[in-house]
C-alpha cells in the first residue's frame, strides 16, 4: 500500500509539474505581449514615454496625448491583438480538428473567398474610387458594403468545405486539398474582374488586399471582439474533444465523441473568426499557420494549452508585425499583411526544416 500511495504521489507531482512548465510559458507570453503591447502604443511619430501612455490610459492626462492614444494607436493595437488571437486560435483548431499540420484560414482558401467578395463589391457595384486633390489617393468609398461582401464570400467557401465533408464523405485530409483549390478559383475570379476593369478600381483593389489593422475602428473592434471571444470560449469547452480528436476519428469516438458534430462547429466558428478578420482588415497571411506550430515546439499539442497559447502567440505575432510596419521606414506604414507574408514563409519553412530533422 505505501509503494502504491507513494507511485500516486509521484505521478501527481509528475503532472503538476507538467502542467506548471505549460502555465508558466503562457505567462510568459502574456507578459511579453503586454511589454509589445505598451512600446507600440507610445512609438510613432509624436514620441510618448510608456508612463505617458500608462497615465493617459488611466485617465491621468489629458490634450494631444490622450487624442494620439485613443483615437489612433490604441484602436491600432488593440486591433492586432484580437486579429492574431482569432487567427491563430482558428488555424489551431483546423489543424487539430483536420489532423493536418498545413490546415490554416489561408490554405481552406477562405482569405482568398474574401479577396474575390470584396472585389466584386468594389468593380461590379462601384465601391471604389480616386480622389480627385489627393494625388490619386485610393478611396473605398462604401467599406460596410466592401466588408459585407468579402464576409458573404468567405462564408460562402467555408459552407462548400463543409458540404463536401458532410454530404460528399471527402476525408479531413482532403479537405485541405479542396480549400486549395477553392482559393485559386476565387483567386482567379479576382485576377478576371480586375482584368476587366480600370485601373482604379484595380488599385482599390490591392488596396484592400493589404492586410492593414490601422482600418479598424472601435465599434469594428467591438464586433471583432465578439466572435473571437465567443469562438475561443466554444474551443476550450470543446478541448477534451480535440484532444480526442488528435489520436484519431475512431478513438474520439470511442471515447464518446461526436466527432462529425464537433468538426463541422469547429470548423464553421474557425471560419467565421476569419470572415469576420478578414472582411474587415484584409488579408493577413501566415499567423494562423506558424503561430500554432511555434506554441507547439514550445508546450506541445494539449488542447488546454495549446488554444489559449496560440491566441497569445498570434497577438504577439501580429502586433510584432504591425509595429515592425509602422517603424522600419517611418513614416511611410508598410502593410502588415506584407510584412507578416515576408517574415512567415521563411519562419514556416525553418519549423518544417527542423521538424524533418528531429524526426
Amino acid at each position: 500500500m505505501a509503494g502504491s500511495e507513494s507511485m500516486l504521489n509521484g505521478g501527481i507531482d509528475s503532472y503538476l509539474k507538467y502542467t506548471w512548465k505549460k502555465k508558466l510559458m503562457l505567462l510568459i507570453l502574456v507578459l511579453i505581449t503586454a511589454l509589445l503591447a505598451l512600446y507600440a502604443i507610445s512609438a510613432g511619430s509624436a514620441d510618448l514615454t510608456p508612463w505617458q501612455v500608462m497615465l493617459t490610459l488611466f485617465g491621468q492626462t489629458e490634450g494631444h496625448a490622450q487624442i494620439i492614444i485613443w483615437s489612433i494607436r490604441l484602436p491600432r493595437v488593440l486591433a492586432a491583438m484580437v486579429a492574431g488571437v482569432g487567427l491563430a486560435v482558428a488555424g489551431a483548431v483546423m489543424q487539430t480538428i483536420l489532423r493536418n499540420p498545413l490546415a490554416s484560414p489561408s490554405t481552406l482558401g477562405i482569405a482568398q473567398g474574401a479577396a474575390f467578395g470584396a472585389a466584386l463589391a468594389i468593380i461590379g457595384w462601384g465601391a471604389g474610387s480616386s480622389s480627385s486633390s489627393g494625388g490619386g489617393t485610393i478611396l473605398i468609398n462604401s467599406p460596410y458594403l466592401v466588408t459585407i461582401s468579402a464576409f458573404v464570400a468567405a462564408m460562402l467557401t467555408t459552407m462548400i468545405i463543409i458540404f463536401l465533408a458532410q454530404y460528399k464523405g471527402v476525408s479531413p485530409e482532403s479537405m485541405v486539398l479542396a480549400g486549395v483549390a477553392l482559393g485559386s478559383l476565387f483567386s482567379a475570379s479576382t485576377m478576371l474582374l480586375q482584368y476587366f476593369t480600370n485601373d482604379v478600381n484595380v488599385a482599390a483593389v490591392v488596396f484592400w488586399t493589404f492586410g492593414d489593422v490601422g482600418r479598424a475602428s472601435w465599434g469594428e473592434l467591438g464586433i471583432m471582439s465578439c466572435v473571437v471571444a465567443g469562438a475561443l470560449l466554444f474551443f476550450l469547452f470543446n478541448r477534451w474533444n480535440y484532444n480526442a480528436l488528435d489520436s484519431g476519428a475512431e478513438t474520439a469516438k470511442g471515447l464518446g465523441v461526436n466527432v462529425e458534430k464537433t468538426r463541422q462547429w469547429g470548423m464553421f466558428l474557425a471560419s467565421l473568426i476569419t470572415a469576420t478578420v478578414v472582411s474587415f482588415l484584409g488579408i493577413i497571411a501566415f499567423i494562423g499557420l506558424v503561430a500554432p506550430h511555434l506554441v507547439k515546439r514550445l508546450i506541445g499539442g494539449d488542447n488546454r494549452f495549446l488554444i489559449p497559447a496560440s491566441g497569445v502567440m498570434g497577438a504577439l505575432l501580429l502586433l510584432a508585425a504591425d509595429t515592425l510596419a509602422r517603424r522600419i521606414i517611418a513614416p511611410v506604414i508598410l502593410p502588415v499583411g506584407a510584412v507578416t507574408s515576408f517574415l512567415g514563409a521563411p519562419l514556416f519553412l525553418y519549423l518544417l526544416l527542423r521538424g524533418s530533422k528531429l524526426r
